[in-house]
Parts: C-alpha cells; structure tokens; sequence
C-alpha cells in the first residue's frame, strides 16, 4: 500500500502551494510572453517584400504619363480642328513635328539642345559649389543667419528675369551674363535647402560627432552633410529647376551671333519670324530636357538616399 502511494504522488503533478512548480510555471510564463514581445518587435522592424515582375513594374510607371501624354495630344489635335485659334497661331502637333524634324535633317537640333545642357550643368555645378558652402555658414553662424537668412528667402522669391538687364549692364552680351543670371536664380535655393535639411538634425547626432572628434571640416564631411542630406537634395533639385529657368530667360534676352544658339534664343528666333510650330517645337524641348534630367538623375539619387535610410520600400 505504501509503494502504492509513492508512486501515485510520483505521478502526480505538483500544484497548489507548491513553490517549485509555481516557480517553473512563472518562468515558463515569462519566457513566453518575451518570446511573443520579440516577434511582435521584429515583424514591426520586418515588412514583407513582395518583388513584381519587371514587365509589369514597367508597364505600372510607363502607362500613366503615356496615356496623359496622349490626352493632351487629343485635346491639342481637336483645338487645332475646330479652330479655336487659327491654324497658323495653333498649328496641330504634326506640324511641330514637322519643324522638329527639319531641324533634325538640317543637323542644327542636338547643337542647340546641346548648347543650353552645357550651360546649364556649368552653371549649376558653380551653384552648387557657392550655396553649398553659404547654406553651411548660415547654418552654423547665428549671426550670419540673422543677417542674411532673409535676404537668401527673398532672392529665392525673385524671378531671375528681373536679373538679365542688371546682367546686361554689367558684363555686356557675353555668356558672363547668363551665367550670373543662373548662379543668382540658383544659389539662393541650393544654399536655403541645406540650411533647412541642417535644421532638422537631431541634436544627438551632433553631440555623438563632437564626442568621437568629428569636429570642423571632418564633422561638416561625416555628420553634418549626411545627417541634412535629404533636405540638400531637396535644395539641389529646386536649384536646378531655378538654374534652367534662369538660364532659358537669359538666353531669351541675350542674344548675339557670337554667343551659339541655346534653346532660349531657338525660342526667340521662333517669336522673331512669327512662327508657332517652331516656338511650340522649342518649348517642347526645354520641357523633355527639363523632365530628363529630373528622370534620369535627381530621381535615382533619391531613391538610393531614401532606400538608404528605410524610407523607400524596395519593389
């Protein structure tokens, strides 16, 4: 009878008061519930990525601006046949297709396009190089800020066609005119978007830069610049959207035989002989050239510096 009992409590599970199993049962408790926090945790840190096919990334980018481009053509072509304007103050898309393609075969058209690119990219290069290091000053010297801060939101506001006739007066028909005119549509911007992106570092990783001793042109290289860099690539592609606007008013405005053809000055000639197929051909061009560069570089930086800080999801 006594083996009997033995061996019955021997197989029965410690409950009640029992501190041993109360203890085992607490910590199996707790060890759950980490297990749980834990997985919440990282499937809050984990998203699943769900890759498409190429053809069908392509087609959901490619669509859209096809079929909006194409609407606009319809609406153009039905402007140009029930005569809103006449034919020749609206001529219909072929027509400017046309004029595009008598400048393709006379070989003038890449030499145009050409010209303005080199411009621009010259004169925003130098923008660059001065917002960037006004936008720093201003930045980090309270004083400097408090006197020229509102002077660079101001400049930002003017239109840079205001800038030509001073330019004129200054440097004469020259490209020393259109490039002042660009540096001055641009810098303002270029110099304010860093300033905006350094205002919203945390003071923390300032404070981490000092304490390992990146200080002073090493903390301007590894703390400051890739702390603000989205609000700087914010500043340089509105700077770049000021400098080629700059640059077509300037060459709107000057323009001497010496000086090449820019598409500013394809412009002028267009307005000059009265012909709207040429002016529209023109406009056509400074608009592809403008989304292009937007296209095919702003964006892919941007999306590499958003990816790199978990703000773009990879599809």
């Amino acid at each position: 009878m006594a083996s009997t009992e033995t061996q019955a409590e021997s197989t029965t599970p410690r409950t009640g008061n029992d501190p041993a199993a109360s203890g085992t049962a607490a910590k199996g408790g707790d060890a759950a519930d980490l297990a749980g926090l834990e997985a919440g945790l990282d499937a809050l840190e984990s998203s699943v990525v769900h890759r498409q096919p190429w053809l069908r990334t392509v087609v959901s980018k490619a669509v859209p601006p096809v079929v909006a481009i194409a609407i606009v053509l319809a609406l153009w072509q039905l402007a140009y046949h029930f005569q809103l304007k006449p034919h020749y103050l609206l001529p219909s898309p072929v027509d400017v297709g046309r004029s595009l393609q008598q400048k393709w075969l006379e070989g003038t058209l890449l030499g145009f396009v050409w010209t303005s690119i080199s411009r621009g990219a010259l004169g925003f290069v130098a923008s660059v190089a001065i917002g960037t290091v006004l936008g720093l000053i201003v930045a980090q010297v309270k004083a400097v800020r408090a006197a020229i801060g509102p002077i660079l939101s101001g400049l930002q506001s003017l239109p840079s066609v205001a800038w030509v006739p001073a330019a004129i007066i200054w440097f004469g028909l020259s490209d020393a005119t259109i490039y002042a005119v660009v540096l001055l549509g641009a810098v303002p911007s270029i110099a304010n978007g860093l300033v905006a992106g350094v205002d919203q570092i945390s003071p923390l990783y300032l404070r981490a830069g000092r304490t390992i001793g990146a200080t002073g042109l090493a903390g301007v290289r590894h703390v400051l610049l890739p702390a603000a860099l989205p609000g700087y690539l914010a500043g340089l592609k509105q700077g770049w959207a000021f400098s080629w606007r700059s640059l077509m008013a300037a060459e709107l405005i000057v323009n001497a035989p010496d000086l090449g053809t820019g598409l500013g000055q394809l412009l002028e000639q267009g307005r000059e002989l009265q012909d709207m197929s040429w002016v529209l051909a023109a406009i056509f061009l400074i608009l592809v050239v403008g989304i292009g560069i937007e296209l095919l570089i702003f964006a892919p930086i941007e999306r590499r510096v958003l990816r790199s800080r978990g703000l773009l999801v990879k599809n």
